[in-house]
């Protein structure tokens, strides 16, 4: 009876968050409930086969292992630049990269984002990623009957980011129907990039590389179920009456015009991305803090909020606060993916940060969570690692508007008016391999 549970709860968030999708559908009679039934299998089959099978669990884990070396090959360069830093402090990288102090992100987790960044770019350049990306593709678009430029993209955003994977099916974007664009949007917010994966490899497995392999296997594992489901979503969200371009086919363009030149611009892009995601951290922080000092310190004390707050949560949260908040509108999510009842509010916060600012910020406050010793149970954490691993916020739109709209000018406009449904779509298919994860952990 106690494994039954999990079960049916897990099946009732995936009936749950389908529900959704059906409901926000542009036309509910032409979803293909084939398409969907063969797409949600596949998630299943794909999370049972990772997370039981002996044989393919250990794949995934040496998989695994391969980003948690990154972490390591990183801290050797990251030594020669900040050594003198760490001579001051009287420690090493890998004993910064979990202290309270500032050195956190600025010594171990950026420089992770630009060497990953540059690995990726010379495995692109030596065409190597392209073809595992067909494999998944030839996969999907065979099994769900998808065309085939959606279903590369989708595939390729398990290892890249939404701006980089259109960039693999650039000669298809000016004639994809808004189906397929959707599905596009969908996939670059329901999964991660790999340069930002091996950031939260270190954020959630701490300096204990056994954990680290752990919380490596469930992104990557999420990763890899969340490119059928958003396919899936997209579906039904706007389900496809076009005819479809089946045709899968390798790009042959190269990243870089040597190998030297691969990694200097995946260096460079790299240090972009590092930039933009520590500013995004600090002005975020600092948001999410002055609305907190409102809301809790002024209004909380002004009308006796806070003590009511206190009250109704047990001492959970002491004042009135957006965590607070969000915690209580997304508290239902939570319990659908199968958390507990004594987790669902600081669940239900977590889920909100990640929608309402973006997934960095959420991890980082789950990682701050742990170690305060908020949240200390695996199973809740676990989930929440395969419900958070996703680009799904407010500020995706715009990434995605801008950085798919430069690569296909014309349909700019069609990107901006499916961003709504882009986000509800990514999200969705954030949610239910989380579900999916509270039914086998």
């Amino acid at each position: 009876m106690d494994t039954l549970i999990p079960i049916l709860r897990g099946l009732l968030g995936m009936a749950a968050f389908t529900a959704i999708a059906y409901a926000f559908s542009t036309n509910r009679k032409a979803v293909d409930w084939k398409l969907v039934g063969t797409g949600m299998l596949l998630q299943v089959i794909i999370a049972i086969i990772v997370l039981k099978v002996g044989p393919v669990r250990t794949l995934f884990e040496v998989i695994s292992s391969f980003f948690v070396k990154v972490i390591d090959f990183t801290n050797a360069g990251t030594s020669l630049v900040f050594g003198w830093f760490t001579n001051i402090a009287g420690g090493n990288v890998e004993d910064l990269a979990f202290t309270q102090g500032g050195p956190v992100f600025v010594v171990t987790i950026l420089p992770t984002i630009i060497f990953f960044a540059a690995l990726t770019a010379l495995l692109y350049y030596l065409g190597i990623l392209q073809r595992v990306v067909y494999v998944f593709a030839w996969a999907m678009s065979k099994t769900m009957k998808l065309g085939g430029a959606e279903s590369m993209s989708a595939s390729a955003n398990i290892f890249v980011g939404q701006t980089e994977a259109p960039l693999l099916i650039k000669p298809y974007l000016d004639r994809m129907t808004r189906s397929e664009l959707l599905a596009i949007m969908c996939g670059g917010m329901a999964t991660i990039a790999g340069g930002v994966m091996a950031v939260y490899i270190a954020l959630l497995g701490g300096t204990d590389p056994e954990a680290q392999v752990q919380f490596a296997t469930h992104l990557l594992t999420k990763s890899v179920i969340s490119a059928p489901c958003a396919l899936v979503i997209a579906k039904i969200l706007l389900p496809q009456e076009e005819e479809i371009d089946p045709n899968i086919e390798i790009p042959r363009e190269r990243f870089g015009a040597n190998v030297l030149d691969a990694i200097c611009s995946g260096t460079t892009d790299g240090v972009r991305l590092a930039v933009n995601v520590g500013a995004m951290l600090i002005v975020f922080t600092a948001l999410v803090a002055m609305l907190n000092y409102a809301m809790g310190d002024m209004l909380g004390q002004w009308l006796g909020l806070n003590s009511l707050v206190a009250s109704v949560t047990g001492g959970q949260y002491e004042q009135f606060s957006m965590q607070f908040v969000l915690g209580v509108v997304c508290a239902p999510l939570a319990w659908l993916m199968g958390i507990d009842p004594g987790h669902l509010l600081v669940s239900g916060a977590l889920l909100g940060e990640k929608v309402v600012l973006n997934e960095f910020v959420a991890y980082f406050s789950m990682n701050t969570l742990q170690a305060n010793g908020e949240l200390t149970d695996e199973r809740t954490r676990i989930i929440l690692t395969y419900a958070l691993c996703g680009f799904s916020n407010l500020v995706s739109i715009g990434i995605q508007i801008g950085g798919i709209g430069a690569l296909a000018p014309e349909k700019r406009q069609e990107l901006a008016k499916l961003g709504w449904r882009a986000l509800l779509g990514g999200s969705l298919a954030c949610f239910i391999p989380a579900s999916i994860a509270g039914m086998l952990i």
